[in-house]
């Protein structure tokens, strides 16, 4: 955080608080970022589906890839509006969706409660935990070293995280691993879907490219990636058995530890291209 004309200028997102910090020298006082994390509800023509806990920032993209990933809208065309409202200690996303997915969305309503952790959100039964795409993933190629990249430079285009050292990023990288898109959020979760909002919003072809995100590969990272209909997933940390479960059966190249030039590729290893010796 560098000052500008004498005003500390923070990232969106952040927030500053009084701390007293123990070094080497002692005990000082001092000034902290924080990442600002609160209740965000999602109404859909005017009834509750889920409240998550997230950073307060590109809460379109939320409202949209949330919509996306979680199966409550087929496209785009289908979330017609999007009026955040100040509610209290949080925010309330009422949702304007079309009737067709209203109709739907009544079948599978659920009041829940979402977490910065692990949850299935919006899930009430097992057969929408493994879902089948609703379109095939493109077998796309993709080169170690466009995978290596993808993470390297997501590392560099985190504001939020270099200012508080406590959120999450998800970006969408094209087929050589430079970045187009990168949003934030304390959740992993949250994360993915400001990306996937933000993706069908420059209408870019996501099946070009790939996702490269700063977590562990869950299965709802997997499941977000392939309904975003993105054909590759980059992740720092490690995926569960689950998630490579679900990465086979949906056609997913999943890679895990990709960072300090490395890569574990857990499925889709006949897609990446090695360089040559």
């Amino acid at each position: 955080m560098k000052p500008v004309d004498g005003v500390l200028c923070l990232p969106a997102g952040a927030h500053v608080v009084d701390a007293f910090a123990w070094r080497d020298e002692g005990g000082l006082p001092t000034h902290e970022c924080l990442p600002v994390e609160v209740p965000v509800a999602l109404e859909y023509n005017g009834v509750s589906h889920a409240v998550m806990l997230a950073t307060p920032a590109d809460l379109e993209d939320f409202a949209l890839g949330f919509s996306l990933t979680e199966g409550l809208i087929d496209d785009r065309a289908d979330l017609l509006d999007v009026e955040p409202e100040p509610r209290g200690e949080g925010i309330v996303l009422h949702l304007r969706i079309t009737a067709r997915c209203q109709a739907r969305l009544k079948l599978r309503r659920r009041n829940l409660a979402g977490r910065t952790g692990c949850g299935l959100c919006g899930t009430d039964s097992l057969d929408q935990v493994l879902r089948v795409p609703a379109r095939p993933l493109p077998p796309t190629p993709v080169t170690l070293a466009a995978l290596q990249r993808a993470v390297r430079e997501l590392a560099q285009g985190q504001p939020l995280q270099h200012a508080t050292g406590a959120t999450h990023a998800a970006a969408w990288c094209d087929a050589a691993g430079a970045l187009h898109i990168v949003r934030e959020d304390v959740g992993r979760h949250n994360a993915l879907d400001k990306m996937v909002g933000a993706l069908a919003r420059a209408a870019l072809d996501a099946g070009s490219g790939l996702v490269a995100v700063t977590s562990r590969a869950s299965v709802e990272m997997v499941q977000k990636t392939v309904a975003a209909g993105v054909p590759v997933l980059a992740a720092m940390s490690a995926p569960t058995a689950l998630a490579v479960a679900s990465a086979r059966s949906a056609g997913l190249l999943l890679a895990g530890f990709v960072r300090d030039e490395r890569a574990t590729v857990y499925c889709g290893a006949e897609r990446v291209i090695e360089p040559r010796r």
